[in-house]
């Protein structure tokens, strides 16, 4: 296959926002592959590379970009993009940067104009197209011509798409069946979706588990036998970093082991740290007795997968949650209740936050264990704080977002100025994006890049989950998890909130 014909499909994915034909797109390229192309064409479009991370960072790919060479005769397969990027990944020692850049720049020479934007962005991690992994996957369903729920349940499982198809064409379903839960082979984790309130959790999961939030790390613990690998969200081997999470899966009275948790950092009255320190502990290489003396990390565990040869992803919720009890103190499990009444959860949930935690999750009883799936078995309820803030410049989005003004800089009032606290794209509408780009267009004082500098008049209502401390932004603060809720007309820009409102809300928080 041409890198063309994968560039030419990508870009037509990433100008329709048609679920369906995006599919439609992917399934006639995977169709029309060759047996060796179909994994590579997969991995591409997912965003991701066989061989990992190559070494090739922003600052050598611009220099790469100035040295380019085109050679208009050439026709580059997507077997030569793998094998030039596998020559890269491989190079190693005194030199090293200067032959990757070389290599890279001698690849781009070869590609059409047009493709040279694709494997920038593509290395660089940043490929937006539209194109969710599950459309991706139900393509390959399509195009192989094998069950959907068998691909979706193979990708679950291996946590790499690019294998899965490679399986689907070349032995179908049977092929797929044979994916199973293995310790120390990561899978996805199973995500929740969010509930406005606890009234809205409850008219959904009318009886329920109700779990604390915490506001940490999620980690996926495995053990086989005397081995114990701790894997992040990411599915990056952590174990490293994480030797307190070892010792306490070492002591479970288990043979194999499958566990889903959350690791933090709590203090000496047992209320997390904020989430920037847990991380930046969870964040280190290894982890020496000073370090861990200093700041001890905590598993809280809510999920059993697999106890020794018994697999439990099929199995329902209240069957796992009771299998981890038998095996897990106590102190090693996410406070849980399980009720029917919204009103006991929400008490439940006020305590959680005065414990100096997020918020909580309402699960289904009856919900089997979705890996990688946002499903509507589990939400979480969080406490959310609304501010009204100034719009400073957008940028421009890509994808299907190509064309408009969508990742908004927000500030709050500062004086006779406005300081900025953070940026957001979600929340938004079409119809908001549309409006949007053309009210702050009509505002613009300058641009630079991507960025639209505007005038700063348009208040917009923002809903965030906590304010943080950051070093990035000139107040120090920055904005958690914002999303868009309206754009606020009845008011100006000079009755948004002030800078010292938003800071007297981070310091309570911090009381709280």
């Amino acid at each position: 296959m041409l890198l063309d014909q994968l560039g030419n499909v990508s870009r037509k994915a990433a100008a329709t926002r048609s679920r369906l034909d995006k599919r439609a797109l992917f399934a006639a390229l995977f169709r029309g592959a060759a047996a060796g192309d179909v994994a590579l064409a997969v991995s591409y479009l997912t965003g991701t590379l066989p061989q990992g991370r190559i070494g090739l960072g922003p600052a050598l790919v611009r220099d790469a970009l100035k040295e380019i060479q085109p050679d208009p005769a050439a026709e580059l397969t997507l077997q030569d993009v793998d094998a030039c990027f596998t020559e890269i990944a491989a190079t190693s020692g005194s030199g090293r940067t200067a032959t990757k850049r070389a290599l890279f720049a001698e690849l781009l020479g070869k590609a059409l104009s047009s493709d040279r934007d694709f494997l920038v962005r593509l290395v660089l991690g940043e490929l937006r197209q539209g194109a969710l992994e599950a459309v991706i996957l139900e393509s390959i369903a399509d195009a192989a011509e094998v069950d959907a729920g068998a691909v979706r349940r193979a990708a679950m499982l291996t946590a790499d798409p690019a294998r899965v198809a490679e399986v689907a064409f070349a032995r179908g379903n049977a092929g797929l069946a044979e994916f199973r839960l293995e310790p120390l082979a990561p899978i996805r984790p199973m995500l929740a979706q969010p509930a406005e309130t606890m009234q809205v959790a409850f008219d959904a999961i009318a009886e329920a588990f109700v779990e604390t939030k915490l506001d940490g790390a999620r980690v996926q613990l495995h053990k086989d036998g005397d081995v114990v690998r701790i894997f992040s969200r990411q599915l990056n081997d952590v174990t490293a970093s994480v030797p307190e999470l070892v010792d306490a899966v070492q002591e479970l009275d288990a043979r194999r082991l499958v566990l889903d948790g959350e690791v933090i950092a709590l203090r000496a009255d047992n209320r997390p740290h904020p989430f920037q320190v847990t991380m930046r502990r969870f964040g280190r290489k290894s982890v020496n007795a000073g370090i861990r003396n200093e700041l001890p990390l905590r598993v809280f565990l809510f999920d059993c997968l697999m106890i020794d040869d018994e697999v439990l992803i099929d199995r329902p919720y209240s069957e796992r949650t009771a299998a981890l009890a038998a095996i897990a103190p106590v102190a090693l499990r996410v406070p849980q209740i399980r009720t029917t009444s919204a009103a006991e959860a929400a008490r439940f949930m006020r305590q959680s936050l005065e414990n100096g935690h997020e918020g909580v999750m309402v699960k289904a009883p009856d919900s089997l264990y979705a890996a990688g799936n946002r499903g509507a078995d589990w939400l979480k309820v969080k406490q959310v704080h609304s501010l009204d803030l100034v719009v400073l410049a957008a940028e421009w989005g890509s994808g299907r977002r190509q064309g408009w003004l969508s990742n908004l800089h927000l500030g709050a009032v500062d004086g006779d100025g406005f300081v900025m606290l953070g940026k957001t794209f979600k929340g938004l509408t079409d119809k908001t994006l549309k409006w949007q780009t053309a009210e702050l267009l009509e505002r613009e004082i300058r641009r630079d890049e991507h960025v639209v500098h505007v005038r700063p008049e348009l208040v917009v209502e923002i809903a965030v989950n906590e304010i943080q401390q950051s070093p990035q932004y000139p107040a120090g603060m920055a904005l958690r998890f914002a999303r868009v809720k309206r754009y606020r007309d009845d008011k100006t820009a000079a009755e948004a909130d002030t800078v010292d409102a938003v800071r007297h809300l981070f310091q309570q928080q911090a009381v709280a």
